[in-house]
């Protein structure tokens, strides 16, 4: 980082009084933070989903209790990995944290994703326990043959309620509603006699250190692969006491507090806010579909939170929504927008709803996320804000060299949040993290005189729907497989719902070859949001000289 920069962000950090550091030393692990706040905030509600709410003591209690079976019955060892997939329930928590209690390595897993994606995700990341919500168990049941997946515990929507809510709402979801496909998982074990199970052997309390692996967060990369970043308890503790400086900036009351959580929880952005909402004994209040927006206004109306994560296109559509506009938002201090661009007039429309004002933040899956963000007390829209403690910054041109301030170039990252690298993948981790810890996010920044930063571009190709990362490699590696398609490219274009949509350009051998059905090939093999909004076909693609297909060219068409 050059000088100029380094005083700019220093300079800054002083005026916003944020530390500049930050001690990681405080905690050996990411699980005795959070058995600091299990402890602490017993008596408090910790999270709720579905009209039912476990206190810190219920948490601390039924996560040591999977623990406690991974431990005993599960036949794990140390390290081993455990896939969670299951949308924002209750259940998350308890099997996340009891999973990381037991010594295992967390796997965050898409519910929405292919068989494809989840045979390799499962495969790759060598995952030997796998719990799934009943409600996408059937993309499971089809693939598990295909991998080497010791045991599947299964849980419904309703599991941790008491009885009879709990068979009451279990048997309309799967009856009434029909939520639940048919599926058949041999040898599966359900949720709760695991739990059982558990509590009759208590967990035996593990010594962690920073440097030991607690999950895996798998994220797309250039070559169509899904990639697992690997993140230590060092990097989870270190973003997690990162926040706290900036959480400090909006006076938030955390103790008693509700955050409002519609995003996906296996993503990482909401991951690590739920994860902070539980550092300062918060109530996180989980919302399973955010796009079921009457259920989403509903649960703003009834928990009327104090925080609320939210991205782009979530403001957008509430903002939108007359039913959403009418409620009181008295007791909103803080609102969040991460996963994507904040628009001026997306944050400009929720702080005329709301009247609370939207911090936009940034940051990456490599990065635990965040890297930098916006203060409560010096919020500039347009920005991705100031780096977070212990976060070195630099700006470099295409020959690695380090820019100054107002300077264009890629945005370089180096902290304790930066990950250990991607799974089983040193030349991948070679490419992104050079031998002095760098970290090249492939965005291009610039660092403003205040030491406030901006996005400007995009190194990479990368294509950003509604928050989650599209690679176009992998798109284009599941469409060319059609024995229609000569050859494919996959860009992104400005979209006033998602931020960014899909645009597919295709060279077809066969006249007859339509839009829908090039979507609807490509839906076999990849997640919804992963399929073109638009397909367009050509004679031809703009190539270089060796024959790589010139994207940017295309890009400029539109």
């Amino acid at each position: 980082m050059t000088e100029t920069v380094q005083s700019a962000i220093a300079a800054q950090l002083d005026v916003l009084g944020i530390p500049s550091r930050i001690n990681t030393d405080t905690y050996p692990s990411i699980v005795a933070l959070f058995e600091e706040a299990l402890s602490t905030y017993r008596d408090e509600a910790a999270c709720s989903s579905v009209g039912h709410t476990l206190t810190y003591a219920d948490l601390d209690r039924l996560s040591a209790q999977f623990a406690g079976w991974l431990q005993h019955d599960a036949g794990l060892e140390r390290g081993d990995r455990v896939a969670v997939q299951m949308p924002n329930l209750i259940q998350y928590l308890v099997v996340c944290l009891g999973a990381l209690r037991a010594g295992m390595v967390v796997v965050n897993t898409n519910p929405l994703y292919t068989e494809r994606e989840l045979e390799h995700q499962l495969n790759d990341a060598n995952v030997k326990v796998m719990v799934v919500q009943a409600n996408v168990a059937q993309t499971a049941a089809a693939v598990l043959p295909k991998t080497a997946v010791e045991t599947v515990v299964v849980t419904e929507i309703a599991d941790l309620h008491p009885q009879p809510k709990r068979a009451l709402i279990n048997f309309i979801v799967k009856y009434v509603k029909r939520m639940v496909p048919a599926f058949s998982i041999p040898g599966a074990l359900k949720l709760n006699v695991v739990l059982k199970a558990g509590a009759k052997t208590p967990y035996r309390a593990v010594i962690l250190n920073r440097d030991e692996l607690a999950m895996l967060q798998y994220t797309g990369g250039t070559t169509g692969v899904a990639k697992g970043a690997m993140l230590t308890h060092g990097n989870l503790i270190a973003n997690v006491l990162q926040s706290d400086a900036f959480f400090e900036t909006h006076n938030i009351t955390g103790r008693g507090s509700t955050m409002l959580q519609p995003l996906p929880v296996y993503h990482i952005y909401a991951f690590t806010a739920s994860m902070y909402a539980l550092r300062i004994g918060a109530h996180t209040a989980f919302v399973p579909n955010p796009r079921d927006l009457p259920s989403l206004v509903k649960a703003f109306d009834d928990f009327k939170p104090a925080l609320f994560c939210g991205l782009n296109t979530l403001f957008v559509a509430l903002c939108n929504n007359e039913a959403f506009r009418g409620l009181d938002f008295s007791n909103l201090q803080v609102t969040l927008s991460g996963g994507m661009a904040l628009t001026h007039d997306a944050a400009n429309r929720w702080a005329e709803v709301t009247d609370c004002g939207v911090s936009e933040g940034y940051g990456l899956t490599e990065t635990s996320p965040t890297v930098s963000a916006n203060p409560g007390n010096g919020v500039q829209i347009g920005t991705i804000g100031v780096p977070v403690p212990s976060t070195e910054i630099q700006i470099r041109d295409d020959e690695g060299n380090a820019l100054g301030l107002d300077e264009a170039g890629e945005l370089c990252v180096r902290g304790p949040q930066v990950m250990a690298g991607y799974w089983q993948r040193p030349e991948a981790t070679a490419e992104v993290i050079d031998k002095d810890g760098w970290f090249a996010t492939g965005d291009i920044a610039v660092v403003q005189p205040d030491g406030y930063m901006r996005i400007v571009d995009r190194k990479k190709d990368m294509i950003v729907v509604s928050g989650f990362n599209v690679y176009p490699n992998e798109l284009e590696d599941v469409l060319v497989a059609h024995p229609d398609v000569v050859e494919c490219a996959a860009i992104g274009v400005s979209s006033e719902s998602t931020g960014e949509a899909i645009r597919m350009y295709v060279v077809r051998s066969n006249p007859d070859l339509s839009e829908d059905d090039v979507r609807s090939f490509m839906r076999e093999g990849l997640t919804g949001y992963k399929v073109p909004k638009s397909v367009v076909f050509k004679d031809e693609l703009p190539k270089t000289a060796v024959g790589k297909i010139l994207r940017r060219e295309l890009r400029d068409l539109d």
